[in-house]
């Protein structure tokens, strides 16, 4: 009997221990969902202790968005936060099962009118840059430094947005002209378009997160005034938009190229 009674602690606390290794959430988690046909990167940036969770997300509209409420049970993770859409304040709530390195998220409005699902696997590239600083302690300091910081360099110049991008979109039929001017300063992106009118439109909640930039604009037509989401993404000299009313009514592609 003792031993059956030990075997079963030793195989309760075999559970416990898988159960705490597998919800080990600290770190960053990289994935994307669907936002009205278009795909929007997003990062959660995540630390536990003792069954709390705190952190932000970036991505959303408002970046970084601090977490709240955050909490870790075996393998569950729930917490909220506040993002602005057009003008306003929204309250989304994350629920999501941690499966090894990654987090599978229902997530969505607080009232239930949106919601989608989200996958984030867990960002191994911090942890694969520490063991490479180690072996720098043998060699001179100022050899170390560059190796490491040059490396993430290259995704950021990809990423600059800042200049004029031109390119023309179909509207019934009909080819329309239109330009960028954007500028970024880390994640935010701020600027104008030409083309949609008779003045420039002014960028709104602009943001870019790794090669995918997302902002929308109020533009009018035909005495109407319609909010246009734009999401793009940035590869070398161009950006490929699928851009189109904020309620799925009307939706086109342009492709803007970097003017030199």
């Amino acid at each position: 009997m003792k031993a059956v009674l030990r075997l079963a602690a030793i195989f309760t606390l075999v559970s416990v221990l898988n159960v705490a290794r597998a919800a080990d959430v600290n770190g960053s988690w990289k994935g994307a969902f669907d936002f009205q046909g278009s795909s929007v990167a997003v990062t959660i940036h995540l630390k536990s202790e003792e069954g709390k969770i705190t952190g932000d997300v970036e991505g959303l509209p408002t970046t970084p968005a601090e977490i709240h409420d955050g909490m870790v049970a075996g393998d569950t993770v729930t917490f909220w936060v506040n993002s602005d859409y057009q003008g306003q304040t929204y309250k989304l709530v994350y629920k999501g099962k941690i499966a090894a390195d990654q987090i599978v998220f229902d997530f969505g409005t607080e009232d239930g009118s949106w919601s989608s699902p989200l996958t984030v696997k867990k960002d191994t590239s911090e942890a694969s840059a520490a063991p490479a600083a180690t072996p720098a302690t043998t060699a001179p300091a100022p050899a170390a430094v560059p190796g490491p910081a040059s490396a993430p360099a290259a995704p950021q110049k990809a990423a600059d947005l800042t200049g004029d991008w031109k390119g023309s979109f179909d509207l019934n039929g009909s080819p329309v002209p239109i330009t960028f001017h954007l500028k970024n300063a880390g994640p935010a992106v701020s600027g104008t378009i030409e083309g949609m009118g008779s003045k420039p439109i002014e960028v709104k909640e602009g943001a870019i997160e790794g090669d995918t930039v997302t902002f929308w604009v109020n533009t009018d037509y035909e005495g109407q005034t319609y909010t246009l989401t734009y999401n793009g993404k940035v590869s070398g000299n161009q950006i490929a938009f699928q851009f189109g009313t904020a309620d799925g009514s009307w939706s086109s592609s342009v492709t803007a190229a970097r003017v030199p």
